[in-house]
């Protein structure tokens, strides 16, 4: 190999290991609080960080988009795997009835069109891969969420949310209690044995 291609690998190598997906710490959040052990990926995207607010031993994987046009609450130990949109705002309905007028209208066009809203995911929910949660959604906490579900609306503490569109199916509860039986040592560390927080 000349040493030309040496130089334009190596280049190449260089280039690729820049952007490779890796989980990065971080100790504050937006508003400057002290956050414990929470771990995003350096190719998720979130935008408006000043609208997110995120809780301790939070960890969002690779490939993630949350958008911060509204507010997004996420609970202490939530798990967001990868490829999530965690959407605030939508225009797919906007762009019709504004049409050429789409981009001359104020941000709130969304809003007026009943777009816009908040989400909320409770504390040590889990958020399986490929999943859309839209505008206005809370999930509770403790949930699972499973994977390349469409979730809209408010789902209770506990649920088991599926699908496209997503329902709940059933309760964690469930589960924890058969893994609880065949693990009884991990009793004394089980989210529902803590005080509510």
């Amino acid at each position: 190999m000349s040493l030309f291609s040496r130089i334009k690998c190596r280049i190449k190598y260089e280039i690729l290991r820049c952007f490779k997906p890796e989980i990065i710490g971080y100790s504050r959040d937006s508003q400057g609080n002290k956050l414990v052990d929470t771990r995003i990926s350096n190719v998720t995207h979130i935008s408006n960080w000043g609208n997110i607010k995120l809780g301790n031993n939070v960890f969002i994987g690779h490939f993630n988009y949350v958008d911060g046009f509204n507010r997004v609450t996420i609970g202490n130990g939530c798990q967001i795997t990868n490829y999530v949109s965690i959407l605030t705002h939508s225009s797919h309905n906007s762009i019709r009835l504004y049409g050429e007028d789409y981009t001359a209208h104020s941000q709130d066009k969304n809003s007026s069109a009943g777009l816009c809203g908040s989400v909320t995911i409770g504390e040590y929910s889990f958020i399986g891969p490929h999943t859309v949660i839209m505008p206005g959604t809370a999930i509770g906490k403790g949930c699972i969420v499973s994977a390349f579900s469409f979730v809209k609306g408010s789902f209770d503490d506990y649920s088991i949310i599926k699908g496209n569109p997503a329902a709940v199916i059933g309760n964690t509860r469930k589960i924890d209690e058969a893994l609880l039986k065949e693990h009884p040592e991990l009793r004394e560390f089980y989210y529902l044995n803590r005080k509510e927080s």
